[in-house]
Protein backbone atom coordinates (compact mmCIF):
# COMPACT_ATOMS: atom_id res chain seq x y z
CA UNK A 1 0.00 0.00 0.00
CA UNK A 2 2.93 2.31 -0.62
CA UNK A 3 1.56 5.45 -2.23
CA UNK A 4 3.29 7.13 -5.18
CA UNK A 5 3.78 10.90 -5.29
CA UNK A 6 1.39 11.24 -8.24
CA UNK A 7 -1.52 10.42 -5.91
CA UNK A 8 -0.94 13.51 -3.77
CA UNK A 9 -0.83 17.27 -3.90
CA UNK A 10 2.13 18.96 -2.17
CA UNK A 11 -0.26 20.45 0.41
CA UNK A 12 -1.69 17.09 1.45
CA UNK A 13 1.73 15.45 1.36
CA UNK A 14 3.13 18.21 3.57
CA UNK A 15 0.23 18.00 6.02
CA UNK A 16 0.75 14.25 6.41
CA UNK A 17 4.47 14.77 6.93
CA UNK A 18 3.57 17.11 9.80
CA UNK A 19 1.12 14.62 11.32
CA UNK A 20 3.58 11.73 11.08
CA UNK A 21 6.43 13.89 12.42
CA UNK A 22 4.33 14.85 15.45
CA UNK A 23 3.58 11.19 16.18
CA UNK A 24 7.27 10.35 15.70
CA UNK A 25 8.41 13.12 18.06
CA UNK A 26 6.04 11.91 20.77
CA UNK A 27 7.19 8.33 20.22
CA UNK A 28 10.83 9.37 20.60
CA UNK A 29 9.95 11.07 23.89
CA UNK A 30 8.18 7.97 25.20
CA UNK A 31 10.92 5.57 24.10
CA UNK A 32 13.58 7.72 25.77
CA UNK A 33 11.60 7.69 29.01
CA UNK A 34 11.01 3.93 29.01
CA UNK A 35 14.15 2.71 27.24
CA UNK A 36 14.91 -0.97 27.84
CA UNK A 37 18.33 -2.15 26.65
CA UNK A 38 17.12 -5.75 26.44
CA UNK A 39 14.76 -4.73 23.63
CA UNK A 40 17.61 -3.48 21.40
CA UNK A 41 18.40 -6.80 19.65
CA UNK A 42 14.68 -7.58 19.40
CA UNK A 43 14.05 -4.23 17.73
CA UNK A 44 16.85 -4.84 15.22
CA UNK A 45 15.90 -8.41 14.32
CA UNK A 46 12.16 -7.77 14.16
CA UNK A 47 12.65 -4.62 12.08
CA UNK A 48 14.67 -6.73 9.63
CA UNK A 49 11.99 -9.43 9.74
CA UNK A 50 9.23 -6.98 8.80
CA UNK A 51 11.31 -5.47 5.98
CA UNK A 52 11.96 -8.93 4.51
CA UNK A 53 8.34 -10.03 4.99
CA UNK A 54 7.06 -6.96 3.15
CA UNK A 55 8.91 -8.17 0.05
CA UNK A 56 6.89 -11.39 -0.04
CA UNK A 57 3.72 -10.38 -1.90
CA UNK A 58 0.98 -13.03 -1.67
CA UNK A 59 -1.74 -13.56 -4.25
CA UNK A 60 -5.35 -12.79 -3.35
CA UNK A 61 -7.22 -15.64 -5.09
CA UNK A 62 -9.80 -14.75 -7.70
CA UNK A 63 -8.87 -11.07 -7.89
CA UNK A 64 -5.68 -10.72 -9.90
CA UNK A 65 -4.31 -8.70 -6.98
CA UNK A 66 -1.71 -9.30 -4.31
CA UNK A 67 -0.94 -8.01 -0.85
CA UNK A 68 2.04 -7.80 1.43
CA UNK A 69 2.64 -7.95 5.16
CA UNK A 70 2.85 -4.57 6.93
CA UNK A 71 4.01 -5.59 10.40
CA UNK A 72 2.88 -2.76 12.65
CA UNK A 73 0.79 -4.95 14.96
CA UNK A 74 3.58 -7.51 15.25
CA UNK A 75 6.14 -4.88 16.22
CA UNK A 76 3.77 -3.15 18.65
CA UNK A 77 3.10 -6.39 20.52
CA UNK A 78 6.84 -7.07 20.92
CA UNK A 79 8.31 -3.59 21.31
CA UNK A 80 5.42 -1.46 22.50
CA UNK A 81 3.61 1.00 20.21
CA UNK A 82 6.17 3.81 20.33
CA UNK A 83 9.29 1.80 19.49
CA UNK A 84 7.23 -0.09 16.91
CA UNK A 85 6.21 3.15 15.21
CA UNK A 86 9.83 4.32 15.01
CA UNK A 87 10.89 0.93 13.65
CA UNK A 88 8.23 1.17 10.94
CA UNK A 89 9.52 4.64 10.03
CA UNK A 90 13.02 3.19 9.63
CA UNK A 91 11.65 0.48 7.32
CA UNK A 92 9.59 2.87 5.19
CA UNK A 93 12.43 5.41 4.98
CA UNK A 94 14.90 2.84 3.66
CA UNK A 95 12.32 1.45 1.24
CA UNK A 96 11.62 4.92 -0.09
CA UNK A 97 15.14 6.29 -0.41
CA UNK A 98 17.14 3.21 -1.39
CA UNK A 99 14.59 1.13 -3.29
CA UNK A 100 12.15 3.77 -4.63
CA UNK A 101 9.26 1.92 -2.96
CA UNK A 102 6.77 4.72 -2.30
CA UNK A 103 7.34 8.36 -3.18
CA UNK A 104 9.25 10.92 -1.15
CA UNK A 105 6.28 13.31 -1.10
CA UNK A 106 4.10 10.37 -0.06
CA UNK A 107 6.39 9.21 2.77
CA UNK A 108 4.38 11.04 5.44
CA UNK A 109 1.18 9.43 4.15
CA UNK A 110 2.76 5.97 3.98
CA UNK A 111 4.00 6.28 7.56
CA UNK A 112 0.54 7.32 8.71
CA UNK A 113 -1.39 4.75 6.68
CA UNK A 114 0.87 1.74 7.26
CA UNK A 115 2.35 2.43 10.70
CA UNK A 116 0.23 4.81 12.75
CA UNK A 117 -3.03 2.84 12.70
CA UNK A 118 -1.45 -0.54 13.39
CA UNK A 119 0.99 0.66 16.06
CA UNK A 120 -1.46 2.87 17.94
CA UNK A 121 -5.07 2.03 17.06
CA UNK A 122 -4.36 -1.70 16.65
CA UNK A 123 -2.37 -1.85 19.87
CA UNK A 124 -4.35 0.40 22.22
CA UNK A 125 -7.87 -0.31 20.94
CA UNK A 126 -7.61 -4.01 20.07
CA UNK A 127 -4.48 -5.81 21.27
CA UNK A 128 -4.16 -4.31 24.76
CA UNK A 129 -7.85 -4.72 25.72
CA UNK A 130 -7.77 -8.36 24.57
CA UNK A 131 -4.76 -9.06 26.80
CA UNK A 132 -6.08 -7.14 29.82
CA UNK A 133 -6.98 -10.21 31.89
CA UNK A 134 -4.17 -12.48 30.75
CA UNK A 135 -2.77 -13.82 27.51
CA UNK A 136 -3.66 -17.03 25.69
CA UNK A 137 -3.15 -18.39 22.18
CA UNK A 138 -6.82 -17.84 21.38
CA UNK A 139 -6.71 -14.22 22.49
CA UNK A 140 -3.52 -13.63 20.50
CA UNK A 141 -5.05 -15.00 17.31
CA UNK A 142 -8.28 -13.03 17.72
CA UNK A 143 -6.51 -9.77 18.56
CA UNK A 144 -4.08 -10.12 15.67
CA UNK A 145 -6.75 -10.82 13.07
CA UNK A 146 -9.23 -8.19 14.25
CA UNK A 147 -6.53 -5.58 14.85
CA UNK A 148 -4.85 -6.18 11.48
CA UNK A 149 -8.12 -6.04 9.55
CA UNK A 150 -9.32 -2.83 11.20
CA UNK A 151 -5.92 -1.14 11.00
CA UNK A 152 -5.60 -1.93 7.31
CA UNK A 153 -9.15 -0.79 6.64
CA UNK A 154 -8.34 2.56 8.27
CA UNK A 155 -5.12 2.80 6.26
CA UNK A 156 -6.89 2.01 2.98
CA UNK A 157 -9.63 4.53 3.71
CA UNK A 158 -7.00 7.15 4.53
CA UNK A 159 -5.50 6.62 1.07
CA UNK A 160 -8.92 7.40 -0.41
CA UNK A 161 -9.27 10.52 1.74
CA UNK A 162 -5.77 11.71 0.84
CA UNK A 163 -6.29 11.32 -2.89
CA UNK A 164 -9.67 13.04 -2.67
CA UNK A 165 -8.21 15.95 -0.67
CA UNK A 166 -5.44 16.18 -3.27
CA UNK A 167 -8.00 16.67 -6.03
CA UNK A 168 -7.11 13.49 -7.93
CA UNK A 169 -10.22 13.47 -10.12
CA UNK A 170 -9.26 10.20 -11.82
CA UNK A 171 -10.05 8.47 -8.50
CA UNK A 172 -13.60 9.48 -7.47
CA UNK A 173 -14.19 9.03 -3.74
CA UNK A 174 -17.04 6.49 -3.85
CA UNK A 175 -15.70 4.35 -6.68
CA UNK A 176 -12.16 4.31 -5.29
CA UNK A 177 -13.34 3.44 -1.77
CA UNK A 178 -15.49 0.62 -3.17
CA UNK A 179 -12.36 -0.86 -4.76
CA UNK A 180 -9.94 -0.24 -1.88
CA UNK A 181 -11.87 -1.46 1.15
CA UNK A 182 -12.83 -5.01 0.06
CA UNK A 183 -9.41 -5.92 -1.32
CA UNK A 184 -7.70 -4.66 1.83
CA UNK A 185 -10.15 -6.65 3.93
CA UNK A 186 -8.69 -9.79 2.34
CA UNK A 187 -5.13 -8.51 2.71
CA UNK A 188 -5.77 -7.59 6.36
CA UNK A 189 -7.03 -11.09 7.10
CA UNK A 190 -3.82 -12.66 5.76
CA UNK A 191 -1.79 -10.06 7.66
CA UNK A 192 -3.60 -11.03 10.85
CA UNK A 193 -2.93 -14.73 10.34
CA UNK A 194 0.79 -14.13 9.73
CA UNK A 195 1.02 -11.85 12.77
CA UNK A 196 -0.80 -14.42 14.90
CA UNK A 197 1.49 -17.25 13.74
CA UNK A 198 4.65 -15.33 14.67
CA UNK A 199 3.32 -14.11 18.03
CA UNK A 200 1.99 -17.55 19.01
CA UNK A 201 5.43 -19.00 18.24
CA UNK A 202 7.08 -16.37 20.44
CA UNK A 203 4.43 -16.87 23.15
CA UNK A 204 5.25 -20.59 23.23
CA UNK A 205 9.02 -20.11 23.26
CA UNK A 206 9.83 -16.79 24.94
CA UNK A 207 6.57 -15.42 26.42
CA UNK A 208 8.18 -12.66 28.50
CA UNK A 209 8.85 -10.80 25.24
CA UNK A 210 5.08 -10.35 25.12
CA UNK A 211 4.94 -9.48 28.83
CA UNK A 212 3.22 -12.80 29.46
CA UNK A 213 3.77 -14.96 32.52
CA UNK A 214 5.69 -18.18 32.00
CA UNK A 215 7.07 -20.95 34.17
CA UNK A 216 9.93 -21.53 31.75
CA UNK A 217 11.29 -20.41 28.40
CA UNK A 218 11.75 -23.10 25.75
CA UNK A 219 14.41 -21.06 23.93
CA UNK A 220 17.05 -18.67 25.15
CA UNK A 221 16.69 -15.14 23.80
CA UNK A 222 19.87 -15.63 21.77
CA UNK A 223 18.53 -18.82 20.17
CA UNK A 224 15.19 -17.22 19.36
CA UNK A 225 16.86 -14.21 17.72
CA UNK A 226 19.14 -16.51 15.71
CA UNK A 227 16.10 -18.46 14.48
CA UNK A 228 14.33 -15.26 13.48
CA UNK A 229 17.53 -13.98 11.85
CA UNK A 230 17.79 -17.13 9.73
CA UNK A 231 14.13 -16.71 8.76
CA UNK A 232 14.90 -13.13 7.66
CA UNK A 233 17.69 -14.37 5.38
CA UNK A 234 15.48 -17.12 3.93
CA UNK A 235 12.59 -14.74 3.27
CA UNK A 236 14.66 -11.83 1.96
CA UNK A 237 17.19 -13.88 0.01
CA UNK A 238 15.08 -16.75 -1.35
CA UNK A 239 11.32 -16.60 -0.78
CA UNK A 240 11.17 -13.03 -2.11
CA UNK A 241 12.03 -14.51 -5.53
CA UNK A 242 8.66 -16.27 -5.66
CA UNK A 243 6.60 -13.28 -4.53
CA UNK A 244 3.44 -12.64 -6.52
CA UNK A 245 3.91 -10.37 -9.55
CA UNK A 246 0.27 -9.26 -9.40
CA UNK A 247 -0.35 -5.58 -8.58
CA UNK A 248 -0.80 -4.89 -4.88
CA UNK A 249 -4.14 -3.81 -3.44
CA UNK A 250 -3.56 -0.11 -4.13
CA UNK A 251 -2.27 -0.60 -7.67
CA UNK A 252 -5.08 -3.05 -8.39
CA UNK A 253 -7.69 -0.59 -7.13
CA UNK A 254 -6.23 2.23 -9.24
CA UNK A 255 -6.24 -0.05 -12.26
CA UNK A 256 -9.86 -1.03 -11.71
CA UNK A 257 -10.94 2.60 -11.45
CA UNK A 258 -8.75 4.23 -14.12
CA UNK A 259 -7.65 1.37 -16.37
CA UNK A 260 -3.98 2.24 -15.68
CA UNK A 261 -1.56 0.90 -13.05
CA UNK A 262 -0.32 4.37 -12.12
CA UNK A 263 -1.17 8.03 -12.65
CA UNK A 264 0.93 10.78 -14.17
CA UNK A 265 2.30 13.47 -11.86
CA UNK A 266 1.73 17.17 -12.42
CA UNK A 267 5.42 18.12 -12.54
CA UNK A 268 6.98 20.84 -10.38
CA UNK A 269 7.44 19.48 -6.87
CA UNK A 270 6.74 15.96 -8.05
CA UNK A 271 9.49 16.07 -10.68
CA UNK A 272 11.98 17.62 -8.26
CA UNK A 273 11.39 14.90 -5.68
CA UNK A 274 11.50 12.21 -8.37
CA UNK A 275 14.95 13.48 -9.36
CA UNK A 276 16.08 13.27 -5.74
CA UNK A 277 14.79 9.71 -5.47
CA UNK A 278 16.53 8.75 -8.74
CA UNK A 279 19.81 9.72 -7.08
CA UNK A 280 19.21 8.01 -3.72
CA UNK A 281 17.64 4.78 -5.01
CA UNK A 282 20.65 2.53 -5.63
CA UNK A 283 18.40 -0.50 -6.17
CA UNK A 284 15.14 0.80 -7.65
CA UNK A 285 12.36 -1.80 -7.56
CA UNK A 286 14.70 -4.09 -5.60
CA UNK A 287 16.66 -5.09 -8.72
CA UNK A 288 19.98 -4.79 -10.59
CA UNK A 289 18.53 -3.42 -13.80
CA UNK A 290 17.86 -6.50 -15.95
CA UNK A 291 19.00 -9.02 -13.33
CA UNK A 292 15.89 -9.06 -11.19
CA UNK A 293 16.58 -12.33 -9.34
CA UNK A 294 20.02 -11.42 -8.02
CA UNK A 295 18.88 -7.88 -7.30
CA UNK A 296 15.86 -9.07 -5.34
CA UNK A 297 17.90 -11.45 -3.17
CA UNK A 298 20.59 -8.84 -2.61
CA UNK A 299 17.99 -6.18 -1.78
CA UNK A 300 16.20 -8.48 0.66
CA UNK A 301 19.34 -9.33 2.61
CA UNK A 302 21.06 -5.93 2.48
CA UNK A 303 17.85 -4.00 3.11
CA UNK A 304 17.06 -6.15 6.13
CA UNK A 305 20.58 -5.57 7.45
CA UNK A 306 20.29 -1.81 6.98
CA UNK A 307 16.97 -1.72 8.81
CA UNK A 308 18.43 -3.76 11.68
CA UNK A 309 21.44 -1.46 11.84
CA UNK A 310 19.34 1.70 11.84
CA UNK A 311 17.06 0.33 14.57
CA UNK A 312 20.04 -0.60 16.75
CA UNK A 313 21.59 2.84 16.14
CA UNK A 314 18.37 4.52 17.26
CA UNK A 315 18.30 2.31 20.35
CA UNK A 316 21.89 3.21 21.22
CA UNK A 317 21.06 6.92 20.89
CA UNK A 318 18.05 6.51 23.18
CA UNK A 319 20.15 4.57 25.68
CA UNK A 320 22.89 7.21 25.78
CA UNK A 321 20.26 9.91 26.28
CA UNK A 322 18.73 8.05 29.21
CA UNK A 323 22.12 7.50 30.85
CA UNK A 324 22.97 11.22 30.55
CA UNK A 325 19.58 12.20 31.94
CA UNK A 326 19.98 9.77 34.85
CA UNK A 327 23.49 11.11 35.59
CA UNK A 328 22.18 14.67 35.75
CA UNK A 329 19.51 13.77 38.29
CA UNK A 330 21.90 11.94 40.62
Amino acid sequence: MHMADALLSPAVGGAMYAASAAAAAYSVKKVKEDFNARKVPVMGVMGAFVFAAQMLNFTIPGTGSSGHFCGGMLLAALLGPYAAFLTMIAILLIQCLLFADGGILALGCNIWNMAFYACFFGYFCIYKPFMKNGMSKGKLVAACIIGSILSLQLGAFSVVLETTASGITELPFGVFAAAMQPIHLAIGTVEGLITAAVLVFIYQTRPELLNAEASENKFSLKKLLIILGVVVIIIGGALSLVASSNPDGLEWSIGNVTGADELESDGGVHDALANVQDKTAVLPDYSFGNDNAAGTSFSGIVGSGLVAGLCVLLSVIFGVYKKKKKAKTE
